[in-house]
């Protein structure tokens, strides 16, 4: 694993460093999921990394984290990279013992405790854009991406999560981004922020996997739904093969899927997997 040089030699006030120390004695404990956070100066991608160390037998609990992210991937392929220290860019490792088709609800678990990681610590009203943007109004704060590793030891699932933090508005990967710096955030070191957000998904795991990945019974879905902004909207679905699907998203249902309500009435139930865009259909607010 070729980390890389530090990217920022000299001191940043506005930018200190993540305290991996700190983070492994506040989270690092016997009994809880987190067996050991890891921060390096920088890395590709905190995802492939993670998942070639699942495959290798890396322990369940185990999270990765990078402050400097080169190749980071999205959904579809997409890459991005993140500027020294301006944003909380990492991966963890969980080993569910659940039934495999309820693994999907992984990285909408990520999405809502990062909703309320944002909210509590940053005092910024973040929603989730299904399946897991976190949004501010209307622009992306924060991408997350789950993906399974299959190994010797049983399933494996990574979840990686950018979330912008310090960047000005030269620094983001597109127009329709933001960063807590930019939407006013009163607090804006990324020490209590990881935390928070590590916290929250540790608690709505323990609860998901001892409910056996029953996202109904355990209040994921509800919690999940009270988060996101899709719902009640007026969508433009954009699926593969330039087709779309335009109509209320009327709800998120057991399994994770996108309801979307036609003007004639029909409901269609779509995946993540399936679907490449879900945007208002308002034209102004494309």
């Amino acid at each position: 694993m070729a980390l890389g040089p530090d990217p920022s030699p000299y001191t940043d006030l506005l930018r200190p460093p993540l305290r991996a120390a700190a983070l492994n004695r506040a989270l690092v404990r016997p009994g809880e999921l987190w067996s050991g956070i890891e921060v390096v100066p920088a890395l590709a991608s905190t995802n492939t990394e993670l998942a070639a160390r699942a495959r290798a037998g890396a322990a369940d609990g185990t999270v990765l984290v990078t402050e400097h992210q080169t190749a980071g991937r999205g959904r579809l392929d997409r890459t991005f990279h993140t500027p020294p220290r301006a944003a909380l860019t990492f991966s963890v490792l969980v080993r569910p013992h659940v039934p495999a088709g309820r693994f999907g609800w992984l990285p909408l678990l990520m999405g809502v405790a990062a909703v309320h990681a944002v909210r509590r610590v940053a005092g910024i009203e973040a929603g989730l854009k299904w399946p897991n943007d976190v949004l501010v109004g209307e622009r992306k704060l924060a991408g997350i991406l789950s993906e399974a590793a299959f190994t010797g030891d049983g399933p494996a699932v990574v979840i990686g999560m950018g979330l912008n933090v310090g960047q000005n508005r030269d620094e983001l990967p597109v127009p329709t981004a933001t960063s807590l710096v930019l939407e006013g955030a009163a607090h804006t070191d990324r020490d209590p922020l990881l935390r928070a957000v590590l916290r929250n998904f540790a608690e709505r795991y323990r609860t998901w996997q001892d409910g056996d990945g029953d996202a109904e019974a355990t209040g994921l879905a509800a919690e999940y739904r009270a988060c996101c902004t899709t719902l009640g909207r007026a969508v433009r679905v954009h699926l593969p093969g330039d087709r779309r699907a335009d109509g209320t998203a009327d709800d998120v249902d057991a399994d994770g899927r996108l309801a979307v309500r036609s003007p004639s009435g029909e409901r269609t139930a779509l995946s993540a997997g399936d679907v490449v865009h879900v945007r208002p259909a308002d034209p102004a607010t494309r």
